[in-house]
């Protein structure tokens, strides 16, 4: 699979924890562009947050990068959203033009200011997306679409800004696009033969305890907590 060439960064996301639409939830999703310089360390962007790190954040979802090339089907399915008028509507940290899902894979090694990220993971969609946008299933449409972004670990931190070019720099897994990985979660969900392969690939531990669950149950883990949320503040995520 040939790098897809190199693309300037459109904007730098950043946000605070907030309380959120359910009783007792808080999020940091609602980023917004980050003028000049930002510093990145392994955990992510200073002045950047995450309002459950159980799970978001953390080394192996330091940085989402999340397509623009993905807006103008948003604004067609949902459409008069104010928040798809530009970057940020999906809680990310990076917007670019130019790579997808189809064209960025795992262990990707990228090189944008004077840091250098690493491909860890595709998103997996949550609730808090059809919140969000106020509509619903949004969260289980961006699974469906496989249009999820992904995550970077941060391999050396350094600085970033908006128009700094994002350069892939080395390419260790050209046969897993992340297209296959989305594939293998959320549709060949008990290939045998994938899972087997997937089985080798450094990915994080939750991604591989969910391989081998599936391999040794032949079964799928309930999404249903994931894509439909809390309904009060004692099943608050």
């Amino acid at each position: 699979m040939s790098l897809p060439a190199p693309t300037p960064l459109l904007a730098v996301l950043r946000g605070a924890v907030r309380p959120y639409t359910r009783p007792g939830t808080f999020s940091a999703i609602d980023k917004r562009p980050a003028p000049g310089v930002v510093q990145v360390t392994v955990t992510g962007l200073v002045g950047d947050a995450q309002g459950d790190l159980r799970v978001h954040g953390g080394v192996d979802k330091a940085v989402h990068h999340y397509p623009y090339d993905h807006y103008p089907a948003w604004r067609s399915a949902l459409p008069g959203r104010i928040l798809l008028d530009g970057p940020g509507a999906f809680g990310e940290n990076l917007s670019t033009l130019g790579w997808t899902e189809d064209t960025v894979c795992l262990g990707d090694v990228v090189q944008v200011g004077s840091a250098e990220f690493e491909v860890s993971q595709a998103r997996q969609p949550c609730w808090k997306l059809d919140d969000r946008f106020d509509a619903p299933r949004v969260a289980a449409r961006v699974q469906a679409t496989g249009r999820t972004g992904w995550y970077y670990r941060v391999r050396r931190p350094g600085e970033i800004s908006a128009g700094d070019p994002m350069r892939i720099v080395a390419r260790p897994y050209p046969e897993w696009p992340l297209r296959r990985l989305l594939e293998l979660l959320f549709q060949r969900t008990l290939d045998r033969p994938l899972l087997e392969a997937a089985a080798t690939l450094p990915l994080p531990a939750g991604w591989l305890k969910l391989v081998h669950a599936r391999l040794r149950t032949a079964s799928v883990e309930s999404w249903a907590q994931r894509l439909d949320g809390p309904a009060g503040a004692d099943d608050a995520g």
